[in-house]
């Protein structure tokens, strides 16, 4: 009787690509759950849940990114700047004129593993609040998230 083995990727051998993502009207929790899966390297057939096998994301104009529903006003972002009482929090609205980065990072940051392999995947991820980006030179391809009806 003859088994197969399981395919194990190595991380040498991980093909890595850079793609280049608009954010221009996108929604938040869509966008990121295709970048978290860029960032894993599940769109790869080689998918290997223990191995950082994922590509390096670039996403533009993060500051016309959209909310549904009353999220621009209810949503909150909490952080805490290491000082006694120094918990700090603002809303969606004002995370978008001072920091729309971190929108992006956040989301992103929330669908990847809690452990050292996640925290190493947010790494390739690289978020430009304008339309321009210094990762000319590694020649990326602009990936075409999926479109979704908004409910």
């Amino acid at each position: 009787m003859y088994t197969q083995k399981s395919f194990v990727l190595k991380p040498q051998d991980a093909q890595k690509k850079w793609y280049v993502i608009d954010a221009t009207d996108k929604i938040v929790g869509r966008l990121a759950t295709e970048v978290a899966d860029l960032l894993r390297g599940k769109n790869s057939p080689q998918f290997t849940p223990n191995t950082d096998s994922g590509d390096f994301v670039v996403i533009v104009n993060a500051e016309k990114i959209k909310f549904t529903g009353n999220k621009l006003d209810k949503k909150i972002y909490h952080w805490h700047t290491n000082h006694i009482g120094g918990i700090k929090q603002r809303t969606a609205r004002e995370q978008l004129t001072k920091r729309p980065d971190l929108i992006i990072m956040n989301a992103v940051k929330g669908m990847l593993p809690k452990n050292t392999l996640g925290r190493k995947q947010l790494t390739k991820l690289k978020v430009f609040a304008g339309p321009t980006h210094e990762h000319d030179a590694q020649k990326p391809e602009v990936y075409n998230v999926k479109e979704m009806g908004n409910r």
